[in-house]
């Protein structure tokens, strides 16, 4: 992987393939945080022809269709943050707080992966 982003652990990684991937957070500021990386170094969203874009976006909103299916949760935020200068997308779920509570979490390194598995078997990927 070409990320400048932390390289995540192995056991987080819910997707991957040429172009990217996805795995639960390092440091999630909620419980089962995900982020969805371009493996390919690109500085800002900006730079993303259509067809990368609406590749990029398509896997997220599969994933977060994944995340609202395995947590029986109505609501999964998208932020794009490019602080890392790479493009990636998080996805956060929503349990019982407003998105502003959601971002006053503090950052804990990722220690569960008992559901890694269970957001996998409920990804379905567009062919």
């Amino acid at each position: 992987m070409n990320s400048k982003l932390p390289k995540p652990f192995d056991k987080a990684i819910i997707y991957q393939d040429t172009k990217l991937y996805a795995c639960l957070a390092n440091y999630p500021i909620v419980k089962w945080h995900t982020v969805v990386v371009r493996k390919k170094s690109i500085s800002d969203l900006h730079l993303l022809s259509k067809k990368d874009y609406e590749y990029l976006m398509d896997k997220v909103d599969e994933l977060r269709n994944a995340l609202l299916k395995t947590f029986k949760i109505k609501k999964v935020y998208l932020i794009y943050m490019d602080e890392a200068n790479q493009v990636h997308r998080h996805l956060i779920p929503r349990y019982d707080e407003k998105w502003f509570d959601l971002l006053q979490h503090k950052p804990s390194k990722l220690t569960d992966f008992s559901l890694t598995q269970k957001i996998k078997n409920n990804l379905i990927l567009k062919i």
